[in-house]
Formats: structure tokens, sequence, C-alpha cells
């Protein structure tokens, strides 16, 4: 196998789920129902508003109504959850989310949770963490970034993982956390591992499925890993420039790519991987939430 092949592209796959959510809306519109998405930003973060903008954008490419909040940095927190209230309460709105991080002054928790479970198109709520993790997958929304990630997993080795081991690294309630109960689900045997973890790269070696989420650029290299496994790379970190003139500053994953290169049975790469399947996954979650709210079958992606 050469190495290019074991390079699983996220923009491929992503997009194939993106082809599905526009031929499924369009029989939804046939049906007299639009799915809605509401995105609400509080303040100028930049890279916030690239986000937002990006996830409007991809909303109406998909048939979608659109809609955008921006709201002035000095929002109170009562003001947002107005607004919030006023966004479950609308009936042509299918989907809620809201920009993290919030500024300081407001309880982000508190945001979160007062988004109705029914329109928590993030996997954010109580509600949706709950059916996750007691195997109500049918009916949660999962965090769209660790769905993104099982979706890759699946392409390679399909929907049963019973024999094999996952280990991912990373506990938090974005990845870490509902990742593991994903791959629960599908008979994974499962560890999860973190910053207080003995020995963590012998539990690594153990992996046939390894995700990591932790944040710390090119932690993992090719001696955490077992030959051939399957590697999901879900950070995103940007780096200094190189010595070379001319150089730019540019994104790596938390593995070291190139050194687990020849060690890896696949790798998603960064960027390029479980990223452009995050955005995916949130149309395919709005889409989920027009279907349930009316009553009507839902797609699988």
């Amino acid at each position: 196998m050469d190495k290019f092949s074991k390079v699983l592209s996220g923009k491929v796959v992503a997009e194939n789920v993106l082809e599905h959510v526009k031929s499924e809306t369009v029989r939804l519109v046939a049906q007299g129902i639009k799915p809605g998405l509401a995105v609400v930003i509080v303040g100028n973060d930049p890279a916030s508003q690239v986000y937002v903008t990006s996830k409007g954008k991809k909303a109406e490419e998909c048939g979608f109504l659109s809609i955008k909040h921006e709201l002035a940095e000095n929002t109170s927190e009562a003001e947002l959850l107005s607004l919030i209230a006023s966004l479950n309460a609308d009936e042509a709105l299918h989907g809620i989310l809201v920009q993290l991080p919030l500024p300081k002054h407001i309880n982000a928790e508190k945001v979160v949770q007062s988004i109705s479970p029914d329109k928590d198109v993030d996997g954010f709520h109580y509600v949706n963490a709950g059916k996750l993790a007691t195997g109500s997958l049918a009916q949660a929304f999962v965090p769209c970034t660790p769905a993104g990630s099982m979706v890759l997993i699946e392409k390679v080795l399909g929907t049963d993982l019973s024999g094999l081991n996952a280990v991912v690294i990373g506990r938090s309630n974005i990845v870490g956390k509902p990742m593991a109960n994903l791959l629960l689900a599908a008979n994974a045997t499962v560890t999860i591992a973190h910053s207080k973890t003995k020995e963590l790269p012998s539990v690594c070696r153990r992996a046939d499925i390894l995700v990591v989420a932790v944040g710390c650029p090119r932690m993992v290299n090719s001696d955490w890993i077992k030959p051939g496994a399957l590697v999901v790379d879900v950070g995103i970190n940007r780096i200094a420039p190189g010595t070379d003139v001319g150089s730019t500053s540019r994104l790596v994953g938390d593995v070291d790519f190139d050194d687990v290169l020849n060690t890896v049975g696949t790798i998603t790469p960064v960027p390029g991987g479980v990223g452009p399947m995050t955005i995916a996954m949130l149309m395919a979650n709005t889409l989920k939430a027009a279907c349930l709210a009316n009553g009507l079958p839902q797609p699988a992606f």
C-alpha cells in the first residue's frame, strides 16, 4: 500500500454526506417542509466570525432556511437567553447553534442548556448527552465532530466494531466522551485516556482504532501506534513558521502525520480530515431535526 492510499480524506466523505443532505432536503421541501438553522454569535472574534459565515453558507447550499443573529460584545446574558427563547418557539427553525466561545460575562453552560433539546443540533444539551450515553442514538443529536469521526471510521471498518480495541485520547464533553459512547454503541472495546493516564504510549499501542483529541501539536508519534491501526486525528493546531524564508504558520494535528504514516493502516489528515466532517454533520443534524419535528423518518448517514 502506498502512503497516499493510507490517507482518508474527510473532504470526499463530507461531500457525500452533504449531497445526501441536499437530496433529502429537496424531498422535504416538496412536502412543504424547509429545514431551518439559526446561528447566533456574540462579539467580533475573527475565528468565530469565519466559522459562522461558513456554517450559514453551507446551510444555504443545502437548501435550508439560514438565519444569523450577530450580537454586540456587551450583549447581556438575559438578552441572549431571551433571543434563544424566541428561537425555541419559532416553528420555522429546527436547529439552533450558539457559536462558542461567548464573552466572559455570559455563562456559556447556562446558554447552551437553554436551547431546546429538540433543536440542539450541536448535541451539547444534557438531554442529548444522556440519550447518547444510554444508547438512544436514533433520538439523540450527537456532537458534530465525534459524529463525523464515526462516519469516517465506518467508511474503513464498517458499522460493527466487535473485537476491536479503541482508544480515545481526550475526555471532553464535546469530543472525547461522546466519541467513546459512539464506539461503545458499535461494539468496540473502549478505553478513554487523558493527561493523567499512566504509560499512555503503551495504552495507545493496543488500539486498533486510535482517536486523538487533546490539542497538543504532534504529540502522538509512531512509537504510540499499533501497526495497521486506524488513526483519527481530531486536533487542529496552528504552529509557528519554519526556518525557511517566506514560510508561514500552518495547521497540524495532534498526531505527527509524517512520522506515523508508515505505521498506520489509515489516517485522517489535518487539515482536510475531521474538519470538513464537522460542518457536514451539523447539516445532517439540522435535517434530522426537521424530520423529527414533523414525525418523518430520518435519513441515515
